[in-house]
């Protein structure tokens, strides 16, 4: 933000991304923050958090294992479905070189040094520091960061004051699985 010259930003973030938006906040950079699914909102102790760690490192694995065999993967509804799984319930209507591409970010990604913060120091927001407008959205089919458990410190410690939004049977990627609707919920939050 500040090589690109400005302070302040609508910032808007998914899982981590949702984390890293309101960290923002806190540091006073955000003119608002739509956060879908934000990490890190886990119960002090819950065990879910190392487990969800756990996940994304073996899913990592598997991915890598999968990326040469993609295109055929891709090909077909059941392999479509399989590969968003975990991501979204709505799936027909994304583009197979958007989730070939998404495959590939995920493979590529150096994500073990964030995994290794994350299991030594845990998730935390200094959230009375926010001070502008937030609006959470989960869906409530979320198979990755599961509702409600998983945003329990953003509602009760954090954030009971930010706006809340539950999509009823939506998954994880709010924005892949019902795109329209998000980006309404993003723009309005927004203008």
């Amino acid at each position: 933000m500040d090589e690109a010259g400005f302070d302040r930003a609508h910032i808007v973030g998914n899982s981590l991304g949702g984390y890293v938006a309101l960290q923002l906040a806190a540091r006073g950079r955000a003119e608002s923050v739509v956060a879908l699914a934000p990490a890190g909102g886990w119960p002090e102790g819950d065990p879910a958090m190392l487990e969800t760690l756990a996940f994304f490192t073996g899913l990592q694995e598997q991915l890598r294992a999968a990326l040469p065999h993609a295109d055929a993967m891709l090909a077909s509804p059941e392999g479509r479905r399989l590969a968003t799984s975990f991501t979204v319930t709505n799936f027909e209507h994304i583009p197979v070189e958007l989730l070939l591409h998404q495959l590939e970010a995920a493979v590529a990604c150096d994500a073990g040094p964030l995994i290794e913060f994350a299991e030594r120091e845990g998730y935390g927001l200094d959230a009375e520091r926010i001070d502008c407008p937030v609006r959470i959205v989960w869906g409530t089919a979320d198979r990755i960061l599961a509702w409600p458990s998983t945003a329990e410190r953003f509602r009760t410690d954090w954030l009971p004051q930010a706006e809340w939004i539950e999509l009823d049977g939506i998954g994880h990627c709010p924005q892949l699985d019902v795109p329209l609707e998000t980006t309404q919920l993003i723009l309005g939050l927004t203008s």
